[in-house]
């Protein structure tokens, strides 16, 4: 199944809304960290419901895109603002409609291992991006995050998972100078006292705290020169 069939289905069945509300608890502080000044142009790589674009535009950007593989997700993005500032459109990772040192700042939440060929968005993101541009991207999917590993089973696209170091070698080999990465932990996700366990698919309160308050979002940024 192909990116846009997943989700397309998705969007169809109200999904995009519960993703939203579970990514806002990480998605938020990395958000805030972005030096967003009134004047950029910022693009949501992998938009879904747009509802990080929408927390950006009310930072007063000059315009902001919402780039999504997937036409039934940008359609509901759509109707759920009216920002004039703002727009969403479906596209491709691996080929960014922008040209090339038009945007000033990329955020990707929960998305970025969903591209064909993720070393091709980064360029992509790469090409995109002015000089001292960022790309924040933030992943629950990764190596060291053993309790995202059965994910792929429930999905039929194919993921990509990288380790902490691979992001950071694949930023680099893009051309992206690393800034920083670092696990923003999850502090909103209920977590019940130790005999309710097993639960939510954890065997015990140790595996369900670590999860959320210690692996989290692995935040990885990268600067271009």
């Amino acid at each position: 199944m192909s990116v846009r069939e997943e989700f397309d289905a998705w969007a169809a069945s109200g999904r995009d809304r519960g993703m939203a509300t579970r990514h806002w608890h990480t998605a938020k502080y990395a958000l805030a960290r972005m030096p967003i000044e009134a004047d950029d142009r910022v693009l949501d790589l992998g938009t879904g419901s747009g509802y990080a674009l929408r927390a950006l535009a009310e930072r007063g950007v000059r315009a902001g895109y919402g780039l999504d593989g997937s036409p039934e997700m940008a359609r509901n993005a759509r109707s759920y603002t009216d920002a004039p500032e703002i727009g969403y459109l479906v596209g491709d990772f691996g080929a960014l409609p922008f040209g090339d040192d038009s945007i000033d700042h990329v955020f990707s939440m929960e998305a970025f291992y969903y591209a064909d060929d993720p070393r091709e968005t980064l360029a992509e993101v790469r090409r995109v991006l002015r000089s001292g541009g960022t790309f924040y991207c933030a992943v629950n999917y990764y190596e060291e995050n053993v309790h995202s590993h059965g994910w792929q089973d429930d999905i039929a696209v194919e993921m990509t998972r990288w380790s902490r170091a691979e992001y950071r070698e694949a930023f680099r080999d893009a051309g992206l100078h690393v800034a920083g990465q670092d696990n923003v932990p999850d502090r909103e996700v209920e977590i019940p006292d130790a005999e309710a366990f097993p639960h939510e698919g954890f065997e015990t309160r140790a595996e369900m705290v670590e999860r959320y308050r210690t692996l989290g979002t692995l935040l990885t940024v990268g600067v271009a020169p």
